[in-house]
């Protein structure tokens, strides 16, 4: 059985949204996303708010093209701001009274007026020359200096620069500053069929896929009415669970490498790539694309419980030999705290939440499928150790649910998703899943003819990136790559 889920919608003016957006704050919902929309008369911004068990309610706000602006909530929400600021270099609705509305999206070289969500946007424009330097806040005194990371990373880490306010090897701040890798994803996905565009949502961020496709299709069939059986949500389940058990499998050596401790690194990685091969086996792709689609799943064959278990048995091993080394748990504990105050203010999400004593998941709190006594793995700390425990707990678990679902997953076969959606039928949908770092969202709306007017779309990561100059806030920079590893926030998923 999965949990009943209830739906509301209102529309308001310009001058009603602030009160009824915090009334909304203080009975415990969430904003889950903003969504600006570019409709033929007007421009329009929809409100997400999610609250648990299973409620979903959206605000809608028209705005006049010519009078393009809309009240900020970021008094009221941290996150709010940042969707506004987005909303604001994508499409040009400027938030009136936002208390930092300098650009977040545009970088200095992108053409003055260009809104490029815009349906009258130049699809080639012409760049500039970078007309000013990121507005980094200088820090000032005796000994402070400033020490550049990036764009350009070692390895295959995606572009991002992190400037650092120092003192010795101390951290007074960090800024972090990304989008130079903006793709234009939401708006490729515009004139596609929902089928059409599960490729495109496959690809959003490449250790993600399960989730992000698994959200979208989930928001085409809230659009379209179509239901699905607890055979196939059995099986979108276990998918979601095999994405988060290689991921965190992975990050445990990669946490343990940044303080030198290789060896656990070299065993995870091994098993990693038993988890991949089994991936494939399970969908006939490494990282699970082709497992999901739009009215059904399919897997080519069923988990093999045995191995997951031996893998589970040996990454517990390698934790637990992790830990035992003095140096390596003395480098863990107390690196790099977010405190549930600040991870809560922030609108942190997924196991970084979690390892700061906030129970949000949305397995328990928004669920596709029942999954019987299943509670949020939770640790207090807020630092590094934490969040390494927090993915050690969920790896056992994890493996106990694909245990759980094999038997009613197995004989899984997909419908065919272009008979699905045949008829041409106009709505919208949102789509809620719990990735494997936090909760993901889609929203899609579908016009008359049976394309995507809108696909939006909003990782975890989008949350959790501004936690980290917090956690780093007082950590030494040798600290960086470790906290920032144990965050593992994807660019990708935060860069559309």
């Amino acid at each position: 059985m999965t949990a009943m889920q209830t739906t509301s919608s209102q529309t308001l003016s310009r001058e009603r949204l602030p009160a009824v957006a915090e009334r909304l704050f203080d009975d415990g919902w969430r904003l889950a996303l903003m969504a600006a929309h570019d409709d033929p008369d007007r421009l329009r911004v929809v409100y997400s708010f999610l609250r648990p068990v299973g409620q979903r309610h959206e605000l809608t706000l028209e705005v006049p093209r010519d009078d393009a602006w809309i009240p900020t909530l970021a008094h009221c929400s941290f996150p709010a701001g940042r969707f506004e600021r987005e909303i604001r270099d994508l499409y040009g609705i400027r938030p009136e009274g936002h208390p930092m509305p300098k650009r977040l999206v545009r970088h200095g070289h992108w053409p003055s007026g260009y809104y490029p969500m815009r349906h009258d946007a130049d699809p080639a424009p012409r760049f500039n020359p970078d007309i000013g330097s990121y507005p980094f806040i200088p820090v000032e005194g005796d000994g402070v200096y400033e020490i550049p990371v990036g764009p350009v990373h070692a390895g295959l880490i995606e572009p991002g620069h992190f400037r650092f306010s120092v003192v010795g090897e101390t951290i007074l701040q960090v800024k972090a500053r990304l989008w130079f890798l903006h793709r234009g994803v939401e708006k490729l996905f515009e004139g596609r069929t929902p089928v059409q565009g599960i490729e495109l949502a496959e690809r959003i961020s490449g250790d993600t896929a399960v989730g992000h496709v698994l959200a979208y299709v989930m928001a085409v069939e809230d659009a379209l009415n179509i239901d699905v059986d607890e055979r196939t949500r059995a099986a979108r389940a276990l998918l979601l669970e095999a994405e988060r058990l290689y991921n965190h499998v992975s990050d445990l050596g990669a946490i343990a490498n940044d303080v030198g401790y290789g060896i656990a690194h070299a065993h995870t990685q091994r098993l990693r790539e038993s988890l991949l091969r089994h991936n494939k086996a399970l969908t006939g792709h490494r990282l699970l694309r082709g497992g999901v689609t739009i009215g059904g799943a399919h897997l080519r064959a069923a988990p093999d419980v045995a191995l997951l278990r031996r893998i589970a048995d040996k990454a517990a091993e390698i934790v637990d030999i992790t830990l035992a080394d003095s140096i390596v748990a003395d480098r863990f504990a107390g690196t790099s705290t977010v405190t549930a105050e600040q991870a809560a203010h922030i609108g942190t999400l997924g196991y970084v939440a979690r390892a700061s004593g906030i129970p949000i998941d949305a397995r328990r709190d928004h669920p596709a499928l029942h999954l019987d006594d299943f509670q949020p793995i939770v640790e207090e700390r807020g630092d590094v150790l934490a969040r390494f425990r927090v993915r050690a707990r969920e790896v056992a678990a994890s493996t106990q649910i694909l245990a759980t679902l094999a038997p009613h997953a197995s004989g899984t076969r997909a419908q065919d998703p272009e008979a699905v959606t045949a008829a041409p039928h106009a709505g919208a949908g949102l789509g809620v899943v719990e990735a494997w770092r936090g909760t993901l969202c889609h929203r899609v709306e579908i016009d008359a003819s049976g394309t995507l007017a809108r696909v939006r779309a909003v990782d975890p990561s989008f949350f959790n990136w501004p936690a980290l100059p917090v956690a780093l806030t007082d950590t030494i920079v040798p600290d960086f790559p470790l906290t920032n590893k144990s965050f593992n926030q994807s660019y990708a998923g935060n860069d559309l």
